[in-house]
């Protein structure tokens, strides 16, 4: 076991103490062992525990299973499970530890966790996405000492969106002194800052006995240099010291200048306890007329929302990770974000801190039940206040956080009492929600509502306001449609969003419409046109050129696990498409948009491909380019279709020409002041034929080893990425590195991301996620795929590619060799040893296997043929579902009793419908309006053969018993189905609708019609 000690050598300065830090902090994140069962007897002491799987957390055991069918999180959280799991682990302690105030620190278990020590049960906590500690001091043992954790998710779904199971944040144990610091006591405040000078009071709580200690702060500017100290003896538990600071430099998106205090108790110039706090100096206001103000200039927020699992690594983020995805963000030009909708482990405010992001804080989703058996169901009466004070008093020093949110989308009588205990804790900050109790807030938050044009016409606040979820729209990396796609049908009230050609040109697919359960099963396009209300470039004009509009967080930054039934419909779907990076964290076309419109450095991009093997040639196809150049020229085969400029109004923003298609290099070519700075070009791909690998190295930082990102692209022999590339992708990994997942930002793809070896190209481009092991020297990767086009459409001749590559270290590269069959015979006895391309026919079935020494590392299969891989149409292949409303199925929704899934039944709409069989039960469809609260028709498809029987059942709208259904015979069991009719009055954001037996058994239930 590494530990960590916190002890730092002061120089003698006039009015300070030469000293010894005493306050240990021990790692405690490796070598724990996990079980996913349920057992009372794993709380004990000793147990056997050999079998168990040995672990480093952070870890997120629903992402390490991953997608299933019927999976307990449902649509909300795509398809993942939840349960009940174990954790365990040993440490020592020492004699002199004994002695000592030892607290266990976890930052985020998901959740219900209970933590016995020794056998000694210490305490519950509900909340999975909130900090917490205890104080073990009395459980322990000089030696050997056992800490056993049970967390439960048995409940489910316990959250709208894909939540995390496990230990999915950092543990360590923190050894102090009787007389320490409590713990989140420590707050700094600027009470007054100027451009000459500022105050800095600083407030901290002292557990234990104050008798001849003394308590003495340091402050240090950010070069290390101490620029004050005061130190005196302690007269109170609470002490608190002023101090000026001159010249101090702001804390800022553009410039996070962070301050550092220090804060010691002292015996003589024994150091009893101390720590380090880091701090900033800015200025926040906020005014109705204009906005939001930063430091005296008035600023837009220009933000994203961001679930803690939107990436590659569920809820189980690294620090290395975490940076990555936050810097990545910042590049595209975000100066703030919201992370949504609860609190996240404090190492994201730390680097939210560093690298200048302004932090919307939020705490709850909802303040009462909003998923089936959340923490608003499960615990939010009994614990919100200790969670609430835990939060603010964690948080409350970061100055990245700007404001307080207290919850999303939900309304309760308890909100002005959530205000009041709130500012009680942190009087400095204001508080918000995203659209709760807007009369109760500091600041008007509003959710999807501000999006529409009668909404911005309209607007009539007294209080400042911001788009707190806003805009919403949809892009899957690689496609594109010309004609604009709204997810609910045009809705009233909406900015016009015109289609981009008379009819549509793009005729490809990621499943066949005819097999599509609903209409929003398409994927959606990359031109800024997929929508609920209006595009991006709209909002940002909408945010941009209203000074009352303080700014928006996007929703969301990157693609998330699960609400995959909200825009697209559910199964094959599992994921959330509303990012501009994809969950892979390759960048869609969107980000480009924000970083032309919300950055100083010159970029340019281009789209969509310009290959287009199966379009007419002549087609003509709208080329867009994103830049914040002066003008763009653009060339095909070098002649110049002319130069256009990026434009402030929402439809201008993009420089944009109607070029006929025909094959060849098409080239954008950006200009400053008359010159040339930068260029970028397509040129027309063939069927892919080698492996491109490139390898992204993240450092190491505090606890955590490093982390690899390895990305593979299919390229054609003249190193054209094939944008329509979708074959596996093998990887065969060697050394101290650990596969965190593989992915490749596809909605639909059922491959799981963390056991299988291989993951299929996505629009020609897939990634593998690393982590060094503890102490990692060596490690590299045979990577390896059967190349070609899948429906061998633009050529029959198949490729085999494979390399090693180094990832660490310097490991040997031994000879690879490559054996395959084309007739299905087993290549380990029939193989033709691979030396160059081949050619097939349709429907054959490619088998390879990889060696090294002799050894088989990767055995490989890929077929091809006109049937596989993506669907290609033509411009009536989505004619059936022109005109059809929304529909959500019941074997997506949550059940009980009696009801159950099937599939014994003809012509039921999606993969089944609902039976009670005699039983009694009840079914609950989930619906999110995004709209204002309105009245809604809806139709529950139904099915019995009972004559003269009406089935009745309850129907409730949010827990609200609303009337009587009945449900007359239809004339069949088999396939007579038909509809009964319902008006609701849904408010805005989640809403549940519930129909449950009444003394009798119900008809098979199909599907509801939101029309």
């Amino acid at each position: 076991m590494k530990m960590k000690y916190i002890v730092f050598l002061l120089f003698l300065s006039f009015g300070s103490c030469f000293s010894y830090a005493q306050r240990i902090e021990t790692n405690f994140n490796n070598n724990w062992h996990f079980i996913l069962e349920d057992n009372v007897k794993y709380s004990k002491e000793n147990i056997d525990d050999v079998s168990w799987k040995t672990l480093n957390v952070p870890h997120d055991w629903s992402f390490e299973k991953g997608v299933r069918k019927g999976g307990d999180q449902g649509q909300g959280g795509g398809y993942h499970d939840g349960g009940i799991g174990w954790y365990r682990k040993y440490f020592n302690i020492k004699k002199e530890s004994l002695s000592k105030i030892t607290y266990i620190n976890f930052d985020g278990v998901y959740m219900n966790s209970e933590v016995w020590i020794n056998g000694n049960y210490i305490a519950k906590r509900p909340y999975g996405y909130i900090s917490f500690r205890y104080d073990i001091s009395k459980y322990l043992k000089e030696g050997k000492n056992t800490i056993a954790v049970r967390v439960d998710n048995a409940l489910e779904p316990s959250a709208r969106w894909y939540h995390p199971c496990g230990i999915y944040a950092p543990v360590k144990l923190v050894e102090v002194n009787p007389t320490h610091f409590k713990p989140n006591s420590i707050f700094i405040k600027t009470p007054s800052i100027e451009k000459n000078k500022a105050s800095v009071v600083i407030d901290a709580e002292i557990n234990g006995d104050l008798k001849k200690l003394k308590y003495e702060v340091k402050l240090f500017s950010p070069e290390g240099k101490e620029l004050t100290n005061t130190c005196k003896k302690l007269k109170s538990s609470n002490p608190s010291y002023q101090f000026e600071i001159e010249n101090p430099r702001l804390w800022s998106p553009e410039t996070p200048t962070l301050y550092k205090a220090v804060t010691q108790i002292l015996n003589g110039k024994k150091v009893i306890d101390e720590v380090e706090t880091r701090f900033g100096f800015k200025t926040v206001e906020w005014k109705a007329e204009t906005g939001f103000w930063l430091n005296g200039e008035n600023v837009k927020l220009k933000g994203v929302c961001e679930h803690w699992e939107g990436g590659p690594v569920g809820g189980a983020w690294t620090k290395p990770l975490l940076r990555w995805k936050l810097q990545s963000l910042k590049d595209m030009g975000i100066n703030a974000i919201r992370p949504s909708h609860n609190p996240t482990p404090p190492m994201f405010y730390d680097i939210c801190d560093e690298i200048g992001l302004l932090v919307m804080d939020e705490i709850f989703d909802g303040w009462h039940k909003k998923a089936p058996q959340d923490y608003g169901k499960q615990a939010f009466d009994e614990w919100w206040q200790r969670d609430v004070k835990e939060w603010i008093t964690r948080d409350r020093n970061h100055p990245s956080i700007f404001v307080w949110s207290l919850g999303n989308e939900t309304h309760s009588d308890v909100a002005p009492e959530l205000v009041k205990f709130g500012k009680n804790l942190d009087p400095t900050r204001l508080f918000t929600s995203g659209a709760g109790n807007p009369e109760d807030m500091d600041i008007t938050g509003v959710n999807g509502g501000s999006e529409t044009k009668s909404f911005i016409e309209s607007r009539t606040f007294d209080k400042p306001f911001i788009s707190t979820e806003a805009p919403h729209t949809w892009q899957t990396r690689g496609y594109y449609r010309t004609q604009t796609w709204w997810r609910d049908n045009e809705l009233p009230g909406t900015y016009e969003l015109p289609n981009l050609t008379e009819k549509e040109i793009f005729f490809y697919e990621g499943i066949n419409p005819k097999n599509w359960r609903n209409r929003k099963q398409s994927f959606n396009s990359s031109y800024d046109n997929a929508t609920v209300r209006v595009s991006a470039r709209k909002y940002w004009e909408v945010m941009r050129d209203h000074p009352w509009h303080s700014g928006h967080f996007r929703w969301t930054g990157f693609d998330y696990y699960g609400e995959a039934g909200l825009v697209h419909g559910g199964l094959p779907f599992n994921l959330f498409m509303g990012g501009a990076l994809d969950v892979a964290g390759f960048k869609k076309d969107l980000f480009y948009f924000y970083q032309s419109q919300w950055t100083k450095e010159t970029m340019l991009h281009m789209l969509p491909s310009w290959t287009h093997p199966r379009m007419e040639k002549g087609t003509v196809i709208p080329v867009w380019v994103y830049s914040n150049a002066d003008e763009v020229e653009l060339f095909l085969n070098g002649k110049s279709l002319g130069k256009d400029k990026p434009g402030t109004i929402w439809n201008e923003m993009q420089c944009e020409w109607m070029v006929p298609y025909q094959e060849g290099k098409l080239e954008a070519v950006a200009y400053i002041a008359g010159k040339e700075v930068k260029r970028t070009s397509f040129s027309t791909s063939k069927q892919p034929s080698k492996l491109k690998t490139s390898i992204q190295k993240l450092d190491a930082e505090d606890s955590f080893t490093a982390s690899y990102i390895i990305t593979s692209e299919g390229l054609d022999d003249n190193n054209n990425l094939y944008p329509y590339g979708e074959n596996k992708v093998y990887y065969n990994i060697q050394g101290d590195v650990k596969k965190i997942s593989m992915e490749n930002g596809n909605p639909i793809d059922p491959t799981s991301r963390t056991k299988s070896d291989f993951r299929v190209l996505f629009f020609g481009k897939t990634r593998l996620f690393l982590r060094a092991l503890p102490n990692a020297e060596n490690a590299s990767l045979i990577m390896a795929s059967i190349l070609g086009d899948k429906a061998l459409y633009t050529s029959n001749k198949i490729t085999i590619d494979a390399k090693q590559v180094n990832v660490l270290g310097d490991s040997t590269v031994d000879d690879i060799e490559i054996v395959y069959t084309i007739n299905g015979e087993n290549p380990e006895t029939k193989g033709i040893i691979y030396e160059g391309a081949f050619e097939v026919v349709d429907g054959t079935t490619v088998k390879a296997l990889v060696k090294q020494n002799g050894k088989v590392v990767l055995n490989m299969e890929e077929t091809f043929g006109k049937n596989e891989g993506l669907f290609w149409g033509d411009e009536h292949s989505k004619d059936m579902w022109i005109g059809r409303g929304v529909n959500i199925s019941a074997e997506e929704g949550i059940l009980e009793g009696g009801a159950k899934v099937s599939e014994d039944a003809h012509r039921y709409k999606g993969s089944g419908f609902v039976r009670f069989d005699g039983k009694e039960g009840a079914i609950t469809f989930y619906q999110e309006n995004d709209g204002e609260e309105g009245d809604y028709s809806m139709r529950f498809r139904y099915m019995h053969n009972n004559e003269g029987k009406l089935h009745t059942m309850k129907l409730y709208l949010n827990d609200e018993y609303i009337r009587n259904l009945e449900f007359p015979s239809t004339g069949g069991w088999e396939k007579e189905w038909r509809f009964v009719p319902a008006i609701l009055r849904l408010k805005a954001g989640a809403n549940n609708i519930r129909i449950e037996t009444t003394g009798e058994s119900g008809p098979f239930i199909d599907e509801l019609f939101i029309d």
